[in-house]
């Protein structure tokens, strides 16, 4: 059964969390989804026609600019980075080293470069009985366990790694079925955190449907869908996909951490009283979406490309300063590239081509020493392999053409 069916229908009868305004945003849904319409269209028409890679002229990505700046990275993380072991920053468990090999892959190392290969044997040292992949005591075991599968999946050419991602696969499965015993009118439905019974939020739930699709999930998958009525939730927009207490209180089209919102910096709330969207939720919901099919021409779809035209920015995370920056860059670029989008037209009527832009601003950022490093170190990224990591998963999407 389609879960987005399944949603439509139990949502409106939900819990009181999920009950409210069947009527009214079936009303406020038709204007809404005229405007987005208009808007949508100026923002992804043009986009299509474009050049792949970027529009013609001096702002496609640059090909010595992305060469120098992976080269450094990669001398520093051979050369100051990775420990003896394998690892890299392996105070924090295996997920810094699944990164930065991803990171490595995806920009043209093989899982044979001696680098690549020492990483991976250190993370088959943390693989499960259960097929979870995770450190010892882990409290963050989805996490962990959707960003080795991820490396795996992406050193896999030659199948060597099957084993390991269908166990890995069947686990994270595993943890988001704890979650859907409640029901689609339950608002955590379809979400995972970062482990087990923990509260469902967007960030672990999208790297929960990145996961899935490494390892060989369509859009349709049972899973994929599930997560997809969680993933709704999370965007300031009431439809029939979201009729939640956050919903209409200030629908700019958005995403926030999740409407489980608790204590803490994921429960401030704006000056309408709504959870506030920020740039690394938007664009995490927004990838998340299209790798569950949904199309160009959804309100849902609309609204969160409208959200970025008009907070397109790549020195800050907007809504966050420069917390989470790096995460944000990886977001950021998935999500454009699953749209299709070679340029984003932005508010001001500007067309961006954001490989070019998101190229030069992570050579601008980059150390002498080919690290990067936030001198906000919120959610670890003052760690200099973290960060790096994260910026070669970035720069994988900014490759010239041909590449």
């Amino acid at each position: 059964m389609n879960l987005v069916t399944a949603n439509r229908a139990a949502a409106p009868g939900g819990s009181a969390t999920t009950q409210g305004r069947p009527a009214r945003w079936a009303v406020a849904g038709l204007v809404v989804a005229v405007v987005l319409t208009v808007a949508a269209q100026l923002a992804i028409a043009p986009l299509r026609a474009a050049e792949p890679g970027g529009k013609p002229g001096d702002n496609k990505p640059d090909g010595k600019r992305y060469e120098q700046t992976v080269e450094k990275a990669i001398d520093y993380l051979r050369t100051k980075g990775q420990a003896a072991d394998g690892s890299f920053s392996p105070q924090v468990g295996p997920a810094v080293t699944a990164i930065v090999v991803t990171g490595l892959v995806r920009n043209g190392r093989s899982a044979d470069d001696p680098m690549v290969r020492k990483g991976l044997e250190y993370l088959t040292g943390f693989v499960r009985d259960d097929g979870g992949i995770y450190a010892e005591g882990s409290r963050i075991k989805n996490y962990e366990t959707c960003v080795v599968l991820m490396a795996f999946a992406e050193a896999n050419k030659d199948h060597r790694y099957d084993k390991i991602i269908k166990g890995a696969d069947a686990y994270i499965r595993g943890l988001q079925a704890e979650g859907l015993k409640q029901g689609p009118a339950n608002v955590a439905y379809g979400g995972v955190g970062y482990g087990g019974s923990t509260r469902p939020d967007l960030s672990n739930t999208a790297f929960l449907i990145d996961a899935l699709k490494a390892a060989g999930a369509d859009a349709d998958d049972k899973a994929i869908q599930e997560a997809l009525v969680f993933v709704s939730r999370c965007q300031n927009l009431e439809s029939e996909h979201n009729t939640t207490e956050w919903a209409a209180k200030d629908p700019d089209g958005g995403f926030y951490y999740t409407p489980l919102a608790g204590k803490g910096p994921d429960a401030e709330k704006t000056v309408k009283g709504a959870l506030p969207s920020y740039g690394s939720m938007t664009y995490s919901g927004l990838k998340s979406m299209i790798y569950a099919g949904v199309g160009s021409d959804d309100e849902r779809v609309k609204a969160a490309v409208d959200w970025a035209r008009k907070n397109y920015d790549l020195e800050t995370n907007p809504g966050k300063g420069t917390a989470g920056l790096f995460y944000y860059y990886i977001t950021f670029a998935k999500a454009l590239d699953a749209l299709g989008a070679n340029q984003l037209k932005t508010a001001d009527g500007k067309a961006h081509d954001w490989r070019a832009d998101l190229l030069a601003e992570l050579a601008r950022k980059q150390g002498k020493d080919g690290a990067w490093v936030n001198s906000n170190g919120m959610w670890l990224e003052g760690d200099a392999n973290l960060a790096t990591g994260f910026a070669l998963l970035a720069l994988s999407y900014c490759q010239p053409q041909g590449k």
